[in-house]
């Protein structure tokens, strides 16, 4: 018998030996949630009760139509989409029948982004959460950015 190969790569980490990577897996829908939920919950309060009225939705992957009317590639181009009419553009009264507005968070290209890049999944949740919820109130990047740093 052979001895087994050890693995050697271009950088040491420290403390891999004691990680149990059998169990480790990507986060569950309902833990995608409750990941989405805490990164509202950090972000600034004068700002959350601005979206008192805003609908924040986790779905696997953007609808069909939403990949089509955007042009995308592919179902993994899309992290994030506000959807309905954004504070700017709405009347003085919303209109009988219109929908709530709502943020949608695509999980599976989210985790698939987190994946390829070296940021954590709460910071990336947080990043989409702002960007979206910016296109509610028609915030530029500058704000956005200043509202995601307020959120730490």
């Amino acid at each position: 018998m052979g001895s087994v190969p050890s693995i050697k790569t271009s950088a040491s980490i420290e403390g891999s030996q004691g990680l149990d990577w059998d169990g480790v897996r990507a986060p569950s829908a309902a833990e995608f949630e409750i990941l989405a939920q805490a990164a509202y919950d950090r972000l600034p309060e004068d700002f959350r009760k601005l979206c008192a009225d805003l609908v924040i939705n986790v779905t696997e992957f953007p609808e069909d139509d939403v990949l089509k009317e955007l042009e995308a590639e592919s179902p993994f181009d899309l992290l994030g989409l506000f959807s309905g009419i954004g504070l700017p553009q709405q009347g003085y009264a919303p209109q009988t029948g219109q929908m709530p507005n709502t943020i949608h968070l695509y999980r599976r290209p989210i985790l698939d982004y987190w994946a390829e890049h070296d940021e954590t999944l709460g910071a990336i949740v947080t990043h989409v959460l702002v960007h979206e919820i910016g296109h509610h109130f028609g915030f530029d990047d500058d704000d956005m950015d200043a509202i995601e740093k307020a959120a730490g």
